[in-house]
């Protein structure tokens, strides 16, 4: 059996058993995941919520931005306090001072003695960790101090999400509008599902010692200490990622002796590619690409100011047009979209490349597709700013509003819209495809994996539709990573792995036997990985223990590949200088060192250290969050869609001259810039909250008396030097792609490809 089919025939073994495991997991989770009550009742029977004043409140939630104002279980924004536990401390501390008054004569908790304190504690722990929700009736039952203490919480909430006098600093604090909730009765009913998300955050499971969240957030006042298993599969995880670069250490010590190098070419052999009419269309995918980009990060730069003015952009009253939570949305969302564009215009690209193919209609498709990704963008950013704006009203919400989940924000009509995109794309590309497999080949192994990943992105988008307006939350965010990890993080890496391996290939510095086997096996490493290592996101929302231990053990090896990535660098580096006519392709390949060099302190380095589960017990939702995610994104896939725009623009302008200097300053300037935002902001920022969550519980480190110290301000303000900077490299590449266009310079490709004209 060949070494091509066993590395097939183990790729299918492995995905076929990880996606079991990961199914059967979520079906635990539906088993065990928190109960939402019918009714919160008084020992003397008064109905204090309802089942549908949670089910409405998380609506109204969601309306407002959900996740991106502020966070539930850790997940979401970091500028509003997670809701979570500030609920949670805020009503611990309402009862046990009103204990203090009562019962000692004191002005409240922290008066008392150490020991009048420990008596209290012990009381309030037992109060609020004893589980009092009855199956038979779906009831709760509290008493009248636990009832009083909602009512204050409660009250609180409710004026600081209205216009009230009394809450604005503390809105300006939160970077949150005037009147976020116009109507009373729905800031009523969101104080019920702030109120259910707190209460699974404390109360112990039946017959268990843990609340329903692993007893995530860290609060010792209500006895929310980290589990005994955190450490365990903490320890567990290091292992496991010792003994995964072990293995590829072995791994590639045996089979570091490369086959031998090819005969390379003495012309670009891409040169003599046919640009087809449908390659030619997809030149305006790139050209959004940039202006969505750029609307990112002008989005991000507002989205940064917020923290520090709050309500205001340099005194201009912007929240009342553009809130936070709309900008954060925009921002978060544009930067999915404009790296999917950039990679779904490679994909229609190198389609018919790869077949020497032109399918009939292709080029009507690949135009009548890029209107579909226009009307979506439009459309789902009008319906999120009527929705949090409050005037699309609950029952359009979720199908043309905000859907309030991050990342996956826009309305179910558009998302659906999208996924009939994705549908049209997969066929384009496919039908490309197909024909090339069939013609067989040494490159047939690449061009079925390119297929079965473009498949993949087509159809895994599909997970985003399986919950509904009022899916229980542990079940969304189940379904929800399977869209950010799975679909952003898994099935496009593969695919762009694909897609680098074919055009090393067709460049002739690869042997593509020696590609095959070394794009499998990569593909292998990393779904090994990959595909459980989604739980890792899932330890604290309502999920049994064995998400801790499944999510540990497989996120470690997420980082084994990664352990290595410097090796490859290095030889892309190297095949960039290879043959002279490579000058043509040089600043593509320096994209694709970055990403090797991002992919290693981003993707590995920033996200082990967020991704144990006793770290993450203290740093999920903290800035040591963004930091991975930004240096991930960007620093991985943003680079990688910017390397592969380069190599299609190469293609379509084969004898155009590639001016140095604006290449030159977006490539360093995007690298520089990404460099000092996590350097000076983001890692000392997110060092002090952790160190804030450890001495005082986690809804300190989120709080408004945290977040407003002035080291926090300056830290902030430090951003701007690397936000500058990196936005002078997007500007330097913009202007490169508008003068490919608008004042291009030609120059016959010479025949051995070492003259500057060439570039």
């Amino acid at each position: 059996m060949s070494s091509t089919k066993k590395l097939w025939l183990g790729l299918a073994a492995l995905l076929v058993v990880s996606f079991t495991a990961l199914l059967w997991v979520g079906s635990e989770i539906h088993r065990v995941m928190p109960p939402i009550p019918e009714q919160v009742l008084t020992t003397s029977g008064e109905v204090v919520f309802t089942r549908e004043d949670i089910q409405t409140g998380r609506v109204v939630w969601q309306s407002i931005g959900g996740q991106q104002l502020g966070s539930i279980w850790g997940h979401g924004g970091y500028v509003a306090p997670d809701w979570t536990a500030d609920w949670l401390h805020r009503e611990a501390v309402d009862i046990v001072d009103r204990w203090a008054r009562a019962e000692f004569s004191a002005p409240g908790f922290e008066s008392l003695g150490k020991a009048e304190q420990a008596m209290l504690e012990a009381r309030l722990q037992e109060m609020l960790r004893t589980n009092t929700f009855d199956e038979a009736n779906g009831t709760i039952v509290i008493d009248d101090d636990r009832l009083a203490a909602i009512n204050n919480v409660s009250a609180h909430y409710q004026s600081l999400f209205s216009n009230d006098p009394a809450t604005k600093s503390l809105r300006e604090a939160y970077a949150m509008k005037d009147a976020t909730v116009a109507d009373a009765e729905h800031r009523r009913q969101m104080t019920a599902f702030y109120w259910w998300t707190s209460w699974t955050a404390v109360t112990q499971r039946p017959g268990k010692e843990i609340s329903y969240t692993n007893n995530w957030p860290y609060d010792p006042l209500v006895g929310n200490e980290p589990p005994s298993n955190l450490l365990m599969w903490t320890v567990f995880s290091v292992l496991f990622l010792i003994a995964g670069i072990a293995l590829l250490g072995w791994h590639y010590a045996v089979n570091h002796e490369r086959d031998e190098e090819p005969q390379l070419p003495l012309t670009d052999p891409l040169a003599d590619v046919k640009v087809t009419p449908s390659m030619k269309a997809t030149a305006k995918y790139f050209w959004v690409v940039i202006a969505l980009f750029l609307a990112q990060i002008l989005l991000g730069a507002m989205t940064a100011h917020y923290q520090v003015e709050g309500q205001d952009f340099y005194g201009f009253a912007l929240s009342e047009i553009l809130p936070y939570s709309l900008t954060r949305t925009w921002h978060t969302q544009l930067a999915v979209l404009w790296i999917a564009t950039a990679w779904l215009g490679m994909g229609l690209y190198i389609g018919p490349a790869i077949s020497g193919h032109e399918p009939k209609y292709q080029a009507l498709g690949v135009n009548v597709l890029w209107v579909c990704l226009i009307i979506i963008v439009v459309g789902s950013f009008a319906g999120q700013w009527f929705a949090v704006m409050q005037k699309l009203g609950l029952e359009h919400n979720f199908w043309f509003g905000h859907q309030g989940w991050e990342y996956v924000d826009l309305g179910r009509f558009w998302q659906w819209f999208l996924f009939l995109g994705l549908g049209i794309w997969l066929t384009l590309v496919g039908r490309c495809l197909v024909p090339a497999i069939r013609m067989g080949g040494e490159s047939k192994s690449i061009t079925t994996l390119l297929f079965l990943s473009t498949v993949a992105i087509g159809l895994f988008y599909g997970a985003g539709l399986l919950w509904g307006e009022h899916t229980h939350l542990s079940m969304v965010e189940y379904w929800r990573w399977w869209v950010v990890h799975l679909w952003v993080e898994g099935f496009f890496e593969v695919f762009a792995t694909a897609v680098i391996a074919f055009l090393f290939t067709k460049l002739g510095l690869i042997k593509t036997s020696t590609a095959t086997v070394a794009v499998l096996f990569a593909t292998i490493v990393f779904m090994a990985g990959g595909v459980l290592g989604t739980l890792h996101h899932l330890y604290f929302t309502g999920t049994p223990t064995a998400v801790i231990a499944i999510g540990a053990s497989f996120s470690a090896l997420e980082v084994v590949p990664l352990a290595y990535i410097g090796f490859e660098a290095y030889h892309t580096f190297k095949l960039g200088k290879a043959t002279p006519w490579m000058q043509r392709y040089k600043w593509p390949i320096l994209f694709f060192v970055a990403v090797a060099f991002w992919n290693l302190v981003g993707a590995g380095l920033f996200g082990f250290l967020i991704n144990p589960p006793l770290p993450l017990y203290y740093m999920q939702g903290l800035n040591l969050t963004p930091l991975h995610g930004h240096t991930a994104l960007f620093g991985v896939y943003g680079m990688l869609g910017i390397g592969l725009m380069l190599f299609c623009l190469r293609g379509m302008k084969p004898q155009a001259i590639w001016p140095e200097a604006p290449l030159r300053t977006a490539f360093w300037s995007l690298n520089i810039g990404l460099s000092g935002m996590a350097l000076f902001t983001l890692l000392p920022l997110g060092i002090l909250q952790v160190n804030a969550a450890m001495n005082h519980g986690y809804w300190f480190a989120r709080s408004a008396e945290f977040m407003q110290q002035p080291i926090v301000d300056m830290l902030v303000w430090m951003r701007v030097p690397g936000d500058t900077i990196f936005s002078v490299g997007a500007l330097a590449l913009a202007w490169f792609v508008l003068r490919l266009w608008i004042a291009p310079k030609s120059a016959p490709v010479p025949v051995d490809g070492a003259t500057e004209s060439a570039r």
